[in-house]
């Protein structure tokens, strides 16, 4: 028997936020039949399938620590120069010492420096094939924090171009991004679209009732003020097995609450091209609205409107009830792309669990939604406002545009998956890349 091939995948950031390389080192394993070692920071742990695959080894990297936060603004150029320098030390030391010899170096970008450079040098180094996965572009992130006219801009920017076009392949997340690469940067690259994998579903009546109960000490618990959830499940224990806000246990059937909020999920990565402002005053907007077309003089009132509300009572539109992450009636999407040529993977995650999505609209998202088929666009808050109104009028038994556009997205769901993708588009390249470097 022929001696198993190998590759790395580098992620110059914490593995278990990198969703893309964790599918990639899957994909790589199962259906390329490779040995497959990760570089990467610790951090969030990585999905199980990742760390129960014998065929995928986690070599964890020390991480650079934010001494910068404590020191006097006058040393931030020197702490930007000497940052990845000894980030290229350390990175360059683990792909060149402390994994087997790979046929291929898979490269997460950004960041760009000093990754590129450093996988660049170790692929040279051992005559392995560098293959770069264009997220987005390096330069435009770090132009957020430091301004885009900064001459640091400037150097990341040609230090990307530089050792991106040094590359045996590549891949990109979106057409726009093909385009821009292939007309500006000199660089051919396959398009590998976001797909999401098997273990992103629809959850069952059964998963959400659990889910919920396991929430009930959360939702229920006094925040402090009156609100819309703390007003209605007074009857609802901390610990409460057979109801939550959401569903009700009757006999041996879990049911839906007539009555229930809608739920809205919106999880985020913290960054600059993220403004949850747009949501925060979408949802005042959308209390305002409600109590003009219910003829109250505030849709928070603690009142009568409570009281019927917990005795079952149904309104036209619905209380809404915002989490940062978990599972929804609705996901809204508040990512806009430095570059705007990059797509947001919370939505791919989003439709493969068939959930619909309104997304703030810019360059290139209508690769990914499909308005008034699987979500819908929006560039204000005033706009969103106006959707979610349009959206959840009559919940959750007659909202006919909420339930089309779910079906929607489960069909854009379930008509796409990872792995096909990847073995449709990133399998080829990868192979011909790793057979011509071998020759």
């Amino acid at each position: 028997m022929g001696k198993r091939g190998r590759a790395c995948v580098v992620v110059l950031g914490d593995l278990g936020r990198s969703p893309r390389m964790q599918y990639h080192a899957l994909s790589l394993a199962r259906q390329a039949s490779l040995e497959v070692d990760i570089v990467a920071y610790g951090g969030s742990e990585p999905h199980s399938a990742v760390i129960e695959n014998e065929s995928i080894h986690i070599h964890t990297m020390i991480q650079w620590q934010k001494y910068s936060h404590s020191l006097p603004k006058i040393f931030y150029p020197l702490m930007l120069l000497l940052k990845p320098i000894i980030q290229f030390v350390i990175l360059l030391w683990f792909l060149c010492f402390k994994v087997p010899h790979p046929d291929a170096f898979i490269v997460q970008n950004p960041p760009s420096v000093p990754t590129l450079v450093a996988v660049k040098w170790a692929s040279s180094l051992r005559k392995s094939a560098f293959i770069v996965d264009w997220h987005n572009f390096g330069y435009t992130l770090l132009g957020l924090s430091v301004g885009r006219s900064s001459p640091f801009v400037s150097i990341y920017h040609w230090f990307e171009k530089h050792y991106g076009q040094m590359a045996n392949g590549s891949l990109c997340v979106t057409r726009a991004m093909q385009h821009e690469l292939a007309q500006n940067w000199g660089i051919r690259a396959t398009v590998l679209y976001d797909q999401p994998p098997e273990f992103f579903c629809p959850t069952s009546l059964q998963e959400k009732h659990k889910l919920f109960c396991r929430l009930n000490r959360y939702l229920c618990h006094p925040l402090g003020v009156r609100d819309c959830v703390t007003a209605t499940t007074t009857g609802i224990g901390a610990d409460d097995q057979n109801e939550t806000l959401f569903t009700t246990l009757v006999d041996t059937d879990i049911l839906l609450k007539p009555n229930r909020p809608a739920l809205v999920v919106s999880s985020t990565s913290w960054t600059p091209d993220e403004d949850f402002g747009i949501l925060l005053e979408a949802a005042v907007m959308y209390d305002r609205r409600v109590a003009a077309l219910l003829d109250e003089n505030d849709s928070a009132d603690e009142g009568v409107l409570w009281k019927e509300i917990s005795g079952g009572k149904q309104y036209l539109y619905p209380r809404l009830l915002f989490i940062i992450t978990g599972s929804a009636d609705l996901g809204v999407c508040l990512h806009t792309s430095s570059s705007g040529l990059d797509l947001p993977m919370k939505v791919v995650d989003m439709f493969g669990c068939g959930l619909p999505v309104c997304a703030v609209s810019y360059s290139c998202i209508d690769e990914l939604v499909k308005v008034e088929k699987n979500g819908l666009l929006f560039s204000s808050s005033s706009e969103l406002a106006d959707e979610l109104l349009m959206l959840f009028r009559g919940f959750p038994n007659e909202c006919d545009a909420l339930k089309s556009l779910k079906n929607g997205a489960l069909e854009t769901g379930s008509s796409a998956r990872w792995a096909t993708e990847w073995e449709e588009h990133a399998k080829p390249l990868i192979s011909e890349v790793i057979s011509r470097n071998l020759n």
